[in-house]
């Protein structure tokens, strides 16, 4: 089998897994987890395969007409490199983790048939943008994503939150894919072809009109799909769905299409430096506002959830400075770690007794109910934070090198205002991240909130699956020294000013959430449970704020107060109710572009029914009131007829003397 050939199978076998899922699911219920799992597993294998073919050699480029379109052609193009090879293998195995994981965690769900199936079309879908060679194709499987994702999202449709979050998802997603599409018409009309291999040659030769225009359309939409400020409102809102769907599209899906397509084209956005500093900036105020608001949470997810949306900054700030290595290393080392810590969430979530959301606040006794995921969620947050020697220390030290070179100028052509952009937005993230981090190991496994009952062992292949994610979050780093020959040949080693201040900052962060910790909890063991725990000289608005969360809902078998020991509270201070609700910008934009356009559709539906549909009910209403008068006059009784008759003509008799009356006289 060559190659090529085995690269076509990698997205075509879930697709036919999906296929099959959907058709046989309620006909042969037996056949489900088999079609979920095999598939999958199978297309994960081959992308290993793929990658060692190809290994660090040229580039695979290979196409065929589609049909000609009387302009700009579309091909069946694949297209295989380092970048390609490696994404496709992370996306295969975090997809074939989370098959394998959720026959364990949705295995008494009435719906696992469709969401297994849909799982296998979304990896399908993100296994084609990553081969595919042409960029029409690559909208195909970008689109397909966000259709799976609002079925999936909205899997607990019964819900209100599931619904308008699978709702919200699609919408803020699709906002951006407009201006989006619009961007690679653009760039196709500019360089005559939509195979990546020909726009990068057209940009090369300077042969790009419109280069700015075409990168801040693009933009658009990877700001939508991975979630970048201002589009990363659905992001969060998202967790209403399975956590294995979390896990998926966080890891190694939608959110990591937007940096897969800046990293494949990047000399499009290197061609201006105007798109390379608002990507810096747009990178920047995501990295810091996630990390702020990531502190506030109390649901493990929604923390993990901000915690995707500042990765994806540090993946983009490495490419608005020009180092596309940088970004892919940290996108397949947060793909790793980033799957283990939903997906131990969602053992958490197991064993708290909740369904997808679990307050950390009312946790307890967890770290010795479910030991594995303690263990390798520890791990994998000690890679979040960047703590060595674990995978997430190498990539984000890549990113922030990076960052340091193009702020002392040695990056060429990429301007110093988004190389310091970039490294002081890092490096205060940094802090950001180790302390939401600390905050979240310590309430979900030492917090003192009510203590769940115990809902049994957690299936085996959920603890399964930690393990099997726990290797690549610990050892990945090491492949560092060999990562530039499969990429552009950067190092990517850690340089030592950028490892000193981002692992120094790390731990003060660390150790700062800790010593909070500890004097929140002290200050809780002296206060009574639901008590109103504000500082004597705390403004009424915060105090209201506690008060309020004191009677928040309760959450499976964790009703009751949350505990007051939370550090993020006494770490944002007044700043805390603020970056709660992601500093209120669904307000905002319900108040620039909702209610506008609710006002609009309020006022057009007056217009239609009052104006429009009194000129129709009145144009029905003319024949039938005719009709009506001439129904009247056809009664079907001869003796009327007789009588109408008569005096017609006696009318008429009347009439005829009055005339010759007249002309008489």
């Amino acid at each position: 089998m060559t190659l090529t050939t085995t690269a076509v199978l990698v997205p075509l076998l879930p697709f036919l897994g999906a296929v099959a899922g959907l058709l046989l699911g309620r006909r042969a219920p037996g056949f489900v987890r088999p079609l979920a799992v095999l598939p999958t597993l199978a297309a994960a294998a081959l992308t290993v395969t793929v990658a060692i073919g190809q290994g660090t050699g040229p580039a695979t480029d290979v196409a065929t007409r589609l049909t000609p379109t009387g302009s700009v052609p579309i091909d069946l193009a694949l297209h295989l490199d380092g970048f390609a090879v490696l994404m496709a293998v992370l996306v295969g195995v975090v997809a074939t983790c989370v098959q394998i994981y959720s026959t364990g965690y949705l295995r008494d769900d009435p719906r696992y048939p469709s969401y297994a199936a849909l799982v296998s079309l979304f990896t399908s879908a993100m296994l084609l943008v990553v081969y595919t060679g042409d960029l029409m194709l690559l909208l195909v499987g970008w689109e397909v994503m966000g259709i799976c994702s609002y079925f999936l999202v909205g899997h607990y449709w019964e819900t209100e939150a599931a619904r308008a979050a699978s709702l919200k998802a699609f919408l803020v997603t699709k906002l951006g894919d407009v201006p989006f599409l619009f961007g690679i018409f653009a760039l196709a009309a500019d360089a005559g072809t939509f195979r990546i291999t020909g726009i990068l040659g057209s940009v090369a030769s300077g042969g790009l009109d419109h280069p700015t225009l075409i990168a801040l359309l693009l933009l658009a939409g990877v700001a939508g799909k991975s979630a970048q400020f201002p589009l990363h409102t659905w992001l969060p809102d998202a967790m209403a769905g399975p956590t294995p769907v979390s896990a998926l599209i966080h890891a190694a899906t939608m959110v990591a299409a937007g940096v897969y397509l800046v990293a494949r084209l990047l000399p499009v956005f290197a061609a201006s430096a105007a798109a390379l500093v608002v990507l810096a900036v747009m990178a920047a105020i995501t990295m810091v506002g996630s990390g702020l608001a990531a502190l506030a949470q109390d649901d493990i997810k929604r923390v993990l959830a901000y915690s995707t949306v500042g990765q994806l900054g540090y993946m983009l700030g490495a490419l608005a400075v020009g180092d596309r290595g940088a970004a892919v290393f940290h996108l397949l080392s947060h793909g790793a770690f980033k799957a283990l810590l939903f997906l131990g969430a969602g053992v958490i979530i197991h064993a708290a007794g909740t369904n997808s959301l679990a307050a950390m606040s009312r946790m307890s006794g967890l770290a010795r109910r479910i030991p594995d995921a303690y263990w390798t969620v520890t791990i994998a947050l000690l890679a979040l934070a960047a703590i060595p020697p674990f995978a997430g220390f190498f990539s984000k030290e890549a990113v922030l090198g990076a960052a340091e070179h193009a702020a002392t100028g040695d990056a060429h052509g990429i301007p110093g205002a988004a190389g310091w952009t970039v490294l002081v937005s890092g490096l205060l993230t940094a802090l950001l991240t180790a302390a939401y981090a600390t905050r979240l190991w310590l309430l979900a496994f030492k917090g003192k909130g009510v203590e769940a009952a115990d809902h049994g062992p957690q299936p085996v292949a959920m603890n399964a699956v930690l393990w099997v994610l726990f290797v690549p979050t610990v050892a990945l780093g090491l492949s560092a020294p060999f990562l530039p020959d499969w990429f552009d040949g950067r190092s990517l080693a850690p340089t030592l000013t950028t490892s000193v201040l981002g692992t120094g900052i790390a731990l003060v962060g660390g150790l700062v959430t800790y010593a909070a910790w500890r004097h929140t909890t002290a200050l809780a063991a002296r206060t009574p449970l639901g008590a109103v725990v504000a500082a004597p000289d705390a403004t009424p608005a915060v105090a209201e704020e506690v008060a309020i969360d004191t009677h928040a809902p309760a959450y499976g078998d964790n009703a009751g107060a949350p505990d007051p020991a939370d550090p993020g509270r006494l770490l944002l201070g007044p700043l805390h109710r603020h970056a709660a609700v992601g500093f209120h910008l669904d307000a905002v934009y319900s108040a620039l572009f909702v209610r506008p356009v609710r006002a609009a559709a309020t006022l057009v539906r007056f217009l239609d029914r009052e104006v429009v549909d009194t000129y129709v009910r009145g144009a029905g209403a003319a024949p039938r009131l005719l009709g009506a008068a001439v129904r009247r006059a056809q009664t079907g009784n001869v003796q009327t007829y007789l009588a109408a008759l008569l005096a017609g003509s006696l009318v008429l008799a009347i009439a005829a003397v009055l005339v010759a009356t007249g002309t008489g006289a």
